[in-house]
């Protein structure tokens, strides 16, 4: 995926992309939600639009579907320009799939009845979207019979019964709890994998994309803050708004607590730096280790989050075993 901001047209620089966002941007009551972004995305490619609500993801998102108008620049998908609902009677692309996060269902519907009024398949591979969707014990019951994560599934798989190739989810995992959040993540997974359909997926938690994106565009105030490989952004975020949407984070000022210098060398010094807790090792004491002492101990199943005060910061610590105590002293050294 490659970003770019020339304001003139670019289309003609990129071949035959599957999909071109170029110099889209959209305002709203005089204020740009989405400042002008420019992007590719190949054919199975896999991105995540993360960012805080507001950031103008979803915004991007309905206008990639054909479903909201831009106010300049231009989408092409498969060379040719998706219609805004401006340009053409029926808005949307019969390509182009959008799953709403605010999706409904008919009531008072049996399921098989809803998915049949759209499908378009035969019955044999209609019958393989609702095992990838893992739908089949539900096509008997009515909609209100339904928990909100299989309603998701219902709905998901209306759309892939019209045979798209571009599948955009917007918040996909908002509002569901985790035994239905990973089923969905396996329905996602799934999608790609065994019916080579192309998804871009919008997530206010960027943390839900890491395991499956290969790319990560952060957006903030309609713009596009960082991008990258998943551990790229993780590892090292460019500011402390994308350090905070992909998980827990230590920001560490050596300036002001000296200790640190010892660590973090002295290019540190006047710096702040980003540090995971799974970047710490709590050990011996060592040439290369700070002196602190234990504030807090979590336990979290998987590992231990242990908070470790060293000259007034508190530090917070992933480790998979821990035997101290409270108040006793821990030597922290960089991973």
């Amino acid at each position: 995926m490659r970003y770019f901001s020339r304001l003139k047209s670019t289309a003609n620089n990129f071949g035959m992309a599957f999909l071109l966002v170029d110099q889209v941007f959209k305002v709203e009551q005089g204020r740009e939600i989405v400042k002008p972004i420019s992007f590719t995305l190949e054919k199975l490619q896999r991105i995540a639009i993360a960012g805080e609500t507001g950031s103008g993801k979803s915004t991007l998102l309905k206008m990639i579907a054909g479903l909201l108008q831009p106010d300049g620049g231009q989408i092409i998908f498969e060379g040719e320009q998706v219609k805004g609902p401006q340009e053409k009677l029926l808005p949307g692309h019969p390509a182009i799939a959008y799953l709403s996060q605010h999706f409904e269902l008919r009531n008072n519907y049996r399921i098989e009845e809803l998915l049949e009024m759209v499908n378009k398949l035969p019955e044999e591979l209609a019958n393989n979207i609702y095992s990838i969707c893992q739908i089949e014990h539900l096509l008997k019951r009515r909609t209100d019979e339904l928990s909100g994560g299989e309603k998701q599934r219902i709905a998901l798989a209306r759309l892939l019964t019209t045979s798209p190739q571009l599948l955009l989810l917007d918040e996909p995992f908002s509002n569901l709890d985790r035994v239905h959040k990973q089923t969905i993540k396996s329905v996602i997974e799934d999608i790609g994998n065994k019916m080579n359909i192309t998804c871009i997926m919008v997530s206010h938690d960027a943390a839900d994309t890491l395991s499956w994106a290969e790319q990560i565009m952060i957006m903030q105030d309609g713009v596009v803050v960082q991008q990258g490989k998943p551990q790229q952004l993780y590892y090292s975020p460019n500011s402390e708004y994308v350090a905070a949407l992909l998980g827990d984070y230590n920001l560490i000022d050596s300036s002001i607590y000296p200790s640190f210098k010892k660590l973090l060398g002295d290019e540190s010094v006047g710096r702040r730096a980003l540090l995971r807790p799974e970047q710490f090792m709590l050990n011996n004491k060592g040439s290369n280790s700070v002196e602190g002492l234990v504030e807090q101990i979590q336990f979290y199943g998987t590992h231990y989050l242990v908070k470790v005060r060293v000259d007034d910061c508190i530090v917070n610590v992933r480790t998979n075993s821990y035997i101290k105590n409270n108040g006793e002293p821990v030597w922290l050294s960089l991973a």
